[in-house]
């Protein structure tokens, strides 16, 4: 969890970065020489590096804090949208994230993702009242009431969730921030968070993964499944640094960035000795007629399902059990004469165990682009990089 630095203290480092001397900041930052002299020694004190050096000309950032304080300019930037959100609140000229302090944006972020302010207190280890008046003093300071009751609990308002998205992409780029300076430092303890879609999760991303930590054996891997519709919301929020699989066009959010690395093509997958498994001809009619197991709606192999029937003139097939897991897309494959369509680098280990077979058939026009998405802007830390170019180099 990142620590909770206090963001005055934060403003106060990024302006004498600008200005070179505590003096000059007191008029930006209102506070006195000794009360910024003691919060920069405290921020240091908490983050375990120096970020200025002293001299005679003043302050100047040591190598280590100027990456750090690049980080934090991009994480207050973050904050300084919530004005723009809220818009004019009234009598309170000071920005939000001067206004606010990191325990109460921390409350208010738990308690939009936990749903409850019982639980975000369990989340944070504090008790129950000490969440509700942190973020009561939140919806004080922004003018806005950000939460209502409803029978099913506690109703996030739209700019709570909203807020709650800059607030997590704050503390995620803090978080890189204390990273990348642990690695200048020689500590390779970074964090990846993948989302994971089906065709990566066979060989592709667990390769990358391996590879990477026989390089950086201290790096903190996460690899999430799951829909790609929360795999979405969770890199949006901070909380994937990337997605790899198959890309969606168009891109499904201006936010994000999509980055390909190759096409594939989608086969016929059945059991071991289906009557499907060794004949190179089979006409577009004989497989409408098959019963099959196809990706869910509204994804790219759900989409090359139907428009390879439909460019043959056909609809598509009506037996249809959608599957999304490729362990029970084998058992159900394993047990009858169904057919799938997946990518045969999906099963290549299936196949070479002999649990499965990847019919000779050819299918045309079923091709995606397989590549990775993160959000726009984001900048990896090396421990990142070099996952992203293990990963070029198992494809």
């Amino acid at each position: 969890m990142t620590p909770l630095l206090n963001l005055r203290h934060l403003s106060a480092a990024l302006e004498i970065r600008q200005l070179g001397s505590i003096s000059r900041a007191t008029d930006t930052i209102h506070l006195s020489q000794s009360a910024i002299t003691q919060g920069l020694s405290k921020l240091e004190k908490e983050l375990n590096f120096e970020i200025f050096a002293r001299s005679h000309d003043g302050l100047n950032p040591t190598p280590a804090g100027d990456i750090f304080l690049e980080r934090t300019q991009t994480a207050i930037n973050f904050l300084r949208r919530m004005d723009s959100l809220l818009g004019k609140r009234d009598n309170k000229s000071a920005p939000l994230y001067r206004s606010l302090t990191a325990s109460q944006l921390r409350a208010l972020l738990t308690v939009v993702e936990q749903g409850s302010y019982t639980l975000a207190a369990r989340h944070l280890k504090l008790a129950q009242p000490t969440v509700h008046r942190a973020v009561q003093d939140a919806e004080s300071i922004c003018g806005h009431r950000l939460f209502s009751t409803s029978p099913s609990g506690l109703e996030p308002s739209w700019h709570a969730r909203q807020l709650a998205r800059y607030i997590a992409l704050f503390f995620a780029e803090l978080s890189q921030g204390i990273e990348e300076v642990q690695e200048y430092h020689g500590r390779m303890t970074g964090r990846l968070r993948i989302g994971c879609l089906p065709l990566a999760r066979t060989r592709m991303v667990p390769r990358a993964v391996v590879n990477l930590l026989d390089e950086y054996p201290e790096a903190r891997l996460s690899i999430i499944d799951g829909p790609y519709e929360e795999q979405l919301h969770a890199l949006l929020h901070g909380r994937l640094d990337i997605i790899v699989g198959a890309l969606r066009d168009p891109p499904p959010s201006p936010d994000i960035e999509q980055r390909a690395l190759f096409k594939d093509s989608l086969s016929i997958v059945v059991r071991p000795g289906h009557p499907l498994e060794k004949r190179g001809s089979v006409s577009a009619g004989e497989l409408q007629r098959l019963d099959w197991i196809a990706p869910r709606e509204d994804t790219p192999g759900r989409e090359a399902f139907t428009q390879f029937f439909e460019n043959n003139g056909l609809s598509p097939p009506e037996h249809v059990i959608e599957c999304s897991s490729l362990v029970a897309t084998r058992g159900v494959l394993m047990e009858s004469d169904r057919a799938a369509l997946l990518s045969a680098r999906q099963v290549e280990v299936d196949v070479s165990s002999g649990l499965l077979s990847v019919s000779s058939r050819h299918l045309q026009d079923t091709g995606r682009t397989i590549g990775i998405a993160h959000r726009k802007g984001w900048k990896p830390t090396l421990v990142q990089q070099r996952f992203i170019e293990r990963l070029e180099q198992e494809v």
